[in-house]
């Protein structure tokens, strides 16, 4: 097999560049209208149809043998015999990974809180978990246990009560350290069943599969256009696009090491981003050859040389000012600041999923154990969007509680702004609240 990289260079002090970099970050999703089409009608059959069509639909896309629903339902005990199957080196690191997850996550954990106003009027804000949260997990061959743990473990840190997993075996293909990263992160049921019938299933609930009130996790163009269409009966964590990684280095770090770091996401997918921003132009060079000499070795090379090659960039700026400035401007999925003094620059970053900091911080450790959440925001909606946290699974209702003298004086107030907008019974409504002795003044 012979594989080589045309990465491309760009210079910020090229007059053209901002529409170069454009260009280079611009993705379109390929949800066509047939794949929509295909999706509604999936849809619709769950709905009118439930098990039935999830039996049906499992057989035809999965070339699962299942004569019921029955057939695609995975007890506790089979999470837990998942255990047993895996070796001693991988439940280790499951756990040690979970472990991480879960003391980062408690520490998002929101509490309800009130305060009382001088004439006991009681203000504040009630936090609850969701009842219920289906996680949806790609299966196969190319299945991530370490999504389990991301996506499972905030809801429970939240209080989800229960949490449902969905997750395709293709023709009975079952991934075991994906059971055993159920178990781990206290999945409360599994559905052997994926595509967009699994997400239709946990939208709107079949005789078996319970309803949800939020869909997560990742998925095929299939599966995240069903997520599209059912948002708003339920929730959802986001429509993700390919993975990206945008490494800002002063030029001193190992140029193997950032070339692997580029590397790490470009494998994920032929459409992911690498992108390196340095001021030093020949440090650049020494990663690109690091990219040709080291590109050989990588099992998945094909899929890198073609992610490096379509989406990927070396770009040198004026200094390490212009490159955070980039940065910002890329708003990217993961960063890693490969600086001497990451902490130095890292108030002037304002759109980031993921900071990783300094030389030592491979954007690796952050996808499987460092204890962050790894989905994040991708294609520049970190400009407006978080990691999947603990709050994605926490609802806020706001408390008001008014004594008697607060409805009175408050009443005045919204009297007021409810007949400036000839709301007549909102003015009334709190007129009715307001004491007789005010009234008279």
């Amino acid at each position: 097999m012979t594989v080589s990289t045309a990465i491309a260079r760009l210079n910020a002090a090229d007059p053209d560049f901002a529409r170069h970099l454009d260009h280079l970050l611009s993705w379109e999703s390929v949800s066509d209208d047939a794949v929509n089409q295909r999706v509604l009608d999936i849809i619709k059959a769950v709905r009118e149809r439930g098990d039935a069509a999830l039996v049906e639909f499992t057989q035809r896309f999965d070339g699962v043998d299942a004569k019921s629903i029955d057939d695609l339902i995975l007890g506790r005990e089979r999470l837990e015999l998942a255990l047993t199957r895996i070796t001693d080196t991988q439940r280790t690191a499951l756990e040690k990974a979970a472990e991480r997850v879960r003391i980062y996550h408690e520490r998002q954990k929101q509490d309800s809180w009130q305060y009382t106003e001088a004439d006991g009027t009681v203000l504040g804000q009630k936090v609850t978990p969701l009842d219920r949260a289906g996680l949806y997990v790609p299966g196969g061959k190319a299945s991530y246990p370490s999504s389990v743990l991301m996506n499972a473990i905030p809801a429970k840190v939240a209080g989800v009560t229960e949490v449902v997993m969905v997750v395709p075996t293709p023709r009975g293909e079952v991934n075991e350290l994906v059971l055993a990263a159920a178990c781990i992160a206290g999945v409360d049921r599994v559905f052997t069943v994926g595509g967009a019938q699994a997400v239709a299933a946990l939208a709107y609930g079949t005789e078996s599969v319970p309803q949800v009130d939020k869909i997560v996790g990742p998925g095929n163009i299939y599966v995240a256009t069903a997520k599209r269409h059912v948002f708003g009966q339920v929730g959802i964590d986001m429509i993700a696009g390919p993975s990206e990684i945008l490494v800002v280095c002063d030029g001193q770090t190992d140029p193997d090491w950032i070339a692997m770091d580029l590397f790490s996401q470009a494998e994920h997918d032929e459409d992911a981003q690498a992108i390196l921003v340095s001021p030093d132009a020949e440090f650049l060079d020494r990663v690109a050859a690091s990219i040709d000499k080291l590109l050989p070795t990588m099992e998945r090379a094909e899929i890198i040389e073609k992610s490096v090659n379509g989406r990927g960039a070396l770009i040198q700026v004026r200094d390490m000012q212009q490159a955070i400035e980039v940065a910002n401007r890329i708003a990217p999925e993961h960063l890693e600041l490969s600086v001497a003094d990451p902490q130095a620059w890292l108030p002037q970053i304002r759109h980031a999923g993921a900071i990783f900091m300094g030389r030592h911080t491979s954007e690796a450790l952050g996808d499987y154990c460092a204890g962050p959440n790894h989905v994040l925001p991708t294609s520049g909606t970190a400009r407006f969007s978080s990691p999947l946290g603990v709050y994605d699974f926490q609802k806020r209702s706001s408390i008001i509680f008014c004594s008697e003298q607060g409805a009175s004086e408050l009443g005045h107030t919204a009297s007021v702004l409810a007949r400036g907008e000839s709301l007549t019974a909102h003015a009334r409504s709190a007129e009715y609240r307001i004491l007789t002795q005010e009234k008279g003044n």
